[in-house]
């Protein structure tokens, strides 16, 4: 059974010990009543003014009686007697529970409630500044590095992996190959981007023709060509000579040279190439051929594993080094957010209403069972801590009631008695 906090800790135990002073205060109080009524009625037949002292003191006794009757009431029985309605709190324990569940879901988890309180918070300003400090990133960084390599493994029990690898390959079969190709293309020779890659092919063969090796074999070729005789006259090393001489300075002219016939041929081919990947259906199936059979290639599902296992290795192996790799940038990333927040005013009001939205769905879809959930923990209190703690908390202020309930009487009786007079 669940039972509410005992008053072991200090602010407890100072709360009970203020309880039990206002208490002995308030019954002294109605003991003093008691004494001044039954020392001042003798005189009061022949004094005045000992009469409003017994009025005082006998509507006083009234009063506070009657108020710790009410207080008492809450919690027990006044003096063990079983009289009706009282005993309150603990006879009607379940029905309060209820009610206060019921009163925090109308009141404190009301949509237009939860929906004004959370626009008032601005989620991504707190991120911003939460994920801008470095010790914090850098905090969130070590533990997402730690939680990594459970995650994976937990992936990997869970059946998700080849879930996912089919998603993946499903999505890939679904992938029109040509259009992509052509995209991609297209943004590559942004700004002849491309060319940097004749470039690279012009150094390459420069490299070849420079390599003795590739210049043996093409002067063999040579001399297997040419007839017997011009190769007495060693005819083979003069023709690969001029051949070699004469394609390094073309590479050389072309290499220098950003407006070379050979560039805009380049071009014309590349931009050749785009227009047929996007308009020839024959391109299309092709490249949609060539797909398909590498997916279905053993080849590819094993490297898919190796690389799943690499990965998982190498992050496990981060997650202990002390000097990860990865903890530093995957810090700075999350501190890059945190300033790329506060820059961007778009993005803040977008997160802003998600997370809105988040909080509001939440608590419209859970709050029935908050409501149940409160209820439940006030049943399941044990009555007598129950009765505690409503002591503790609001006791005191009940017995300044009787304090009032004393004095209030005590003045209506000498107003009473007064009204006698003058009547």
């Amino acid at each position: 059974m669940t039972v509410v906090p005992s008053d072991s800790t200090d602010l407890d135990a100072d709360r009970l010990r203020s309880l039990r002073r206002t208490k002995w205060t308030a019954t002294g109080l109605l003991v003093l009543c008691l004494a001044v009524l039954l020392a001042a009625r003798p005189l009061a037949r022949d004094s005045v003014l000992f009469g409003f002292v017994v009025a005082f003191a006998e509507a006083a006794l009234v009063g506070g009686l009657a108020d710790w009757y009410a207080v008492v009431a809450l919690f027990k029985r006044p003096l063990g007697l079983p009289i009706p309605h009282t005993a309150i709190i603990s006879r009607n324990q379940a029905r309060i529970g209820d009610s206060l569940g019921d009163f925090i879901v109308r009141h404190f988890l009301a949509a237009e409630t939860v929906s004004a309180r959370v626009q008032e918070v601005d989620f991504a300003r707190l991120i911003s500044e939460w994920l801008s400090d470095r010790q914090r990133s850098d905090d969130l960084a070590r533990f997402i590095l730690k939680m990594l390599p459970q995650a994976m493994s937990s992936i990997e029990g869970s059946g998700l992996r080849p879930f996912l690898a089919r998603r993946v390959v499903d999505q890939l079969r679904g992938v029109e190959m040509a259009p992509l190709a052509a995209g991609i293309l297209t943004a590559f020779t942004h700004d002849r981007r491309h060319q940097r890659i004749l470039d690279e092919l012009l150094s390459v063969l420069r490299q070849i023709l420079g390599n003795p090796e590739t210049l043996d074999a093409i002067r063999d070729k040579i001399r297997n060509e040419l007839p017997t005789l011009f190769n007495l006259f060693r005819a083979d090393a003069y023709v690969l000579r001029k051949l070699v001489g004469s394609m390094s300075a073309f590479l050389e002219e072309v290499g220098k040279d950003d407006a070379h016939p050979v560039r805009h041929e380049f071009d014309r081919f590349i931009a050749g190439f785009i227009t047929r990947l996007r308009e020839s259906p024959d391109y299309a199936e092709r490249l949609d051929k060539l797909k398909t059979d590498l997916l279905a290639r053993a080849e590819i599902r094993d490297l898919a594993d190796g690389i799943w296992e690499s990965l998982k290795a190498f992050i496990d192996e981060q997650a202990h080094a002390p000097d990860s790799l990865i903890q530093a940038p995957l810090r700075n990333l999350l501190m890059e957010i945190g300033r790329n927040l506060q820059d961007d005013p778009l993005l803040r009001g977008d997160i802003n209403r998600g997370m809105a939205s988040v909080i509001e769905t939440f608590v419209a879809t859970h709050k029935g069972a908050i409501a149940l959930f409160i209820a439940d923990q006030v049943k399941s209190w044990d009555v007598d801590q129950l009765i505690r703690m409503f002591e503790l908390n609001v006791g005191k202020d009940l017995q300044y009631i009787r304090f009032n309930g004393t004095l209030i009487g005590g003045c209506a009786g000498v107003a009473l008695h007064a009204l006698e007079l003058v009547m």
